[in-house]
């Protein structure tokens, strides 16, 4: 309950702010629909229901996302499902590429000075280039190689969530006291059984925060980089289509999907901890 009430406190707070700026943004193209003489009521409530808002009612993105949900077969195009499923696989390749990269650099930077020197600087950087800017060009260079469809998404959404992965597990990993690093040498533990029993235990609280950040923005990354590929499948091309044609409702339900895989992300990766805990003993 001490949870649920402020998520319940939070989320009614959004929709009344949302429903108040319902009709002010869709009054203007209600208005012009109205017929003569109508009266201000029943433009208001005309609002909240046009075919193309500017800005759609709580109630209409949450009946256009039912439908495309359950009003097709999950193989069909025209279902939101297919299109989450092409995005959410897309974000999943991503996110194991990002994962192996961030654990390999932060293993190495953490080892080897040089690379400490050299890497983390470009590490850094590496965040500074727009995401906007880069997933063009990675498409079609690897497009001219012949290599399309998931592999250059998959890159994409990688390149933008192994940042606090590697971050993450390069604190983690430095974050033994050294009193304990002379225990371990005490005992004559070679580097690697240090690393195994010492440093690599000691990331685990350093890395799941870092993976709950890099979750969303593997999703992120995917659906960017099926904005300039002209994909037919995705959210990213279902976002792309909504705006073409000015389908608002369509848009707003793929954020809102896209919005709820990026919940279960999250809620993969607190089970993934939740179940790391109970093998080592730990508490939930």
């Amino acid at each position: 309950m001490t949870r649920v009430l402020p998520l319940a406190c939070v989320l009614a707070c959004v929709l009344l702010i949302w429903m108040a700026a319902v009709v002010p943004m869709n009054w203007d193209q209600a208005q012009a629909l109205a017929d003569d003489g109508a009266q201000w009521q029943d433009v208001a409530w005309a609002t909240l229901s046009l075919d193309r808002p500017l800005l759609p009612a709580p109630h209409q993105v949450a009946g256009e996302l039912i439908g495309s949900i359950a009003g097709w077969p999950v193989t069909s195009p025209r279902s939101l499902v297919f299109h989450a499923v092409v995005t959410f696989a897309a974000a999943v390749v991503g996110f194991v590429l990002a994962l192996a990269l961030g654990v390999a650099l932060a293993v190495g930077i953490v080892h080897v000075r040089t690379l400490d020197r050299a890497l983390m600087p470009w590490v850094i950087a590496s965040q500074a280039v727009p995401v906007l800017a880069i997933a063009p060009m990675v498409v079609v260079v690897l497009g001219n190689l012949g290599l399309t469809g998931l592999l250059p998404k998959a890159l994409i959404a990688g390149w933008l969530s192994f940042f606090p992965i590697t971050t993450g597990m390069v604190k983690g990993l430095r974050s033994p006291d050294p009193m304990q690093r002379d225990l371990m040498r005490t005992y004559s533990a070679t580097p690697r059984q240090e690393f195994a029993k010492l440093r690599w235990p000691a990331s685990m609280p350093f890395l799941f925060p870092g993976l709950k950040v890099a979750a969303p923005l593997a999703l992120v990354g995917a659906i960017v980089a099926e904005l300039p590929t002209g994909a037919q499948a995705g959210l990213g091309a279902r976002l792309l289509a909504g705006s073409y044609y000015g389908q608002t409702l369509q848009i707003w339900a793929a954020l809102f999907m896209a919005a709820v895989l990026a919940v279960l992300a999250v809620a993969a990766v607190d089970l993934a901890q939740a179940v790391m805990l109970s093998r080592r003993g730990g508490r939930l």
